[in-house]
């Protein structure tokens, strides 16, 4: 007889997941519900939300769609209220939303490029752990994955905007971490998925050959294990 633990390691969670729409975001999105958790899916567009949550019931899972531009006033706090009146608690949120300017010297950055990637990657996100802080507290061991990037931590020429959104994604996600540690069994991971085969990477990079980098699947179910697995503490990690 199979154990349905072993096979559905997150049965009975419910796990949030931004920027479910397509990439490393929807490839999670179906992993976790592959694992058996509910999986809420954040995105803009409703289509493709739908032919993410059309693969999920395909498979046999379970999700709901939630579209939503994460950047709109009080859009967060609205589906945190949503959220807060259907479920007691959220067992996991992986933030992967992200918004990628224009790579340009830091002396030419577009300002209201520059602004949609710190609205996107850094106001969104406090306003998400400001939303779920109570729903993830309630959970028996709330988790927070957070997808980050290597510029974050090594400026490296023109990719200033994106690189600086993402230092401070990683410091306000570090810093709830610590906040959190002794006071519940929340636990923060921060992880970089390297070089993956997604359409903001292809925008970044116009001639490099796709085949060459790993798929989204692979990330998702890296991330998926490590969700099943715990972690202790801030727990820091690069895909390779």
């Amino acid at each position: 007889m199979t154990d349905t633990t072993t096979a559905k390691p997150l049965a009975g969670q419910t796990a949030l997941v931004t920027g479910a729409s397509r990439g490393i975001g929807a490839a999670t999105a179906k992993a976790l519900a592959a694992a058996g958790a509910h999986v809420i899916l954040v995105a803009r567009k409703v289509k493709a939300l739908e032919e993410v949550e059309d693969a999920i019931h395909a498979l046999g899972g379970t999700s709901t769609i939630a579209p939503l531009d994460l950047t709109e006033p009080d859009a967060v706090s609205r589906l945190a209220a949503a959220i807060a009146g259907r479920w007691d608690t959220l067992d996991i949120m992986v933030l992967a939303a992200a918004y990628l300017p224009e790579l340009t010297p830091a002396s030419q950055m577009e300002p209201k490029q520059f602004n949609q990637a710190l609205l996107t990657n850094v106001v969104s996100t406090q306003a998400l752990i400001a939303g779920f802080d109570q729903l993830l507290r309630r959970a028996k061991a709330g988790k927070i994955i957070g997808l980050t990037s290597s510029v974050a931590a090594a400026p490296r020429p023109y990719w200033g905007a994106y690189g600086a959104t993402k230092a401070a994604f990683e410091n306000l996600l570090a810093t709830y971490a610590a906040e959190v540690e002794r006071l519940s069994p929340l636990r923060v991971a921060i992880i970089d998925p390297g070089a993956t085969r997604t359409e903001m990477r292809a925008r970044a990079y116009p001639g490099e050959d796709a085949s060459t980098l790993k798929g989204p699947e692979v990330v998702a179910e890296r991330l998926t294990a490590l969700l099943a697995e715990g972690f202790e503490g801030l727990h820091r990690e690069r895909i390779g």
